[in-house]
């Protein structure tokens, strides 16, 4: 245990997919709450498959990949929303033709360049030690950007997560509300790519969420727990990824997933008892 303690301090790779991670799990969580509630959970996964078609770009034009991904993605975000609002495509099947049209362009255009230096997997997966420290530096502000702002509308989007309607009736632009979530939402999954790939992003928005509704019951006490567990997910996930020499990705889901089914499990006897 105190190996593994003194390596997240040691090396430079550890210690910025700790930074990283951490402010990621964070926001992802804080929005994950309202995404769920508002059925519009796959968003991450749409916009996650978006980026990796954003970032094969990037590669193929040698330019930085945040950087370009960014406007990209939050483009992105308003099309799904407006789609999903305005137009006779349902959100699920605006996400889907979205995303996978964004995978195959990603995939055909990795075929074609020969100036892509990592391989199809550390996109499609995540790649710890892919993160540079410009990576670092766009994750700090572009994350400190997302919980600023969602902490500053927290009431704002409370209520447009349980009664849309009332909000309007009561004189706040929901429009407006809808769109800074998938505006926030796009700016987390594009810097929670390198670390959980575009395949496994969304699980960072949606299970601590599902799990934290298994346990609380406000909507406060879901957002907090949510952060909690979700934080806490990522420093085990990283942790045994690191001693099992397994994905880091793929071993945080793995760590949600089994605190999903046990939360699951506690309700349902919670339920029983009462």
């Amino acid at each position: 245990m105190l190996d593994i303690i003194y390596d997240f301090f040691h090396y430079d790779f550890i210690r910025r997919a700790l930074i990283v991670g951490l402010l990621v799990t964070l926001s992802a969580s804080l929005l994950g709450v309202s995404l769920v509630l508002k059925r519009f959970s796959m968003i991450g996964d749409g916009l996650s498959h978006v980026g990796f078609g954003a970032i094969s770009v990037a590669a193929a034009l040698n330019v930085a990949p945040l950087r370009f991904s960014i406007p990209i993605i939050v483009i992105a975000a308003f099309c799904l929303l407006k789609l999903s609002q305005n137009s006779k495509i349902n959100g699920d099947a605006a996400i889907a033709l979205i995303s996978s049209s964004s995978l195959a362009i990603g995939v055909f255009i990795n075929s074609l360049s020969t100036n892509i230096k990592s391989d199809l997997t550390s996109y499609m997966f995540g790649n710890i030690l892919a993160i540079s420290n410009d990576d670092l530096v766009i994750s700090i502000i572009l994350s400190f950007v997302v919980i600023t702002l969602f902490i500053f509308f927290y009431n704002r989007v409370f209520l447009i997560t349980f009664d849309e309607s009332f909000a309007k009736a009561t004189g706040i632009n929901s429009d407006f509300y809808n769109m800074l979530i998938a505006f926030l939402t796009a700016i987390t999954t594009v810097i929670g790519m390198r670390l959980m790939g575009a395949l496994l992003m969304s699980s960072l928005l949606i299970f601590p969420a599902l799990t934290s509704m298994n346990i609380c019951k406000s909507f406060k006490s879901v957002v907090i727990f949510s952060a909690v567990i979700s934080s806490l997910c990522f420093v085990s996930g990283l942790a045994f990824s690191y001693r099992l020499n397994t994905p880091t990705g793929s071993t945080i889901v793995i760590i949600n997933l089994l605190l999903f089914i046990v939360s699951y499990i506690v309700s349902r006897l919670r339920t029983k008892a009462a």
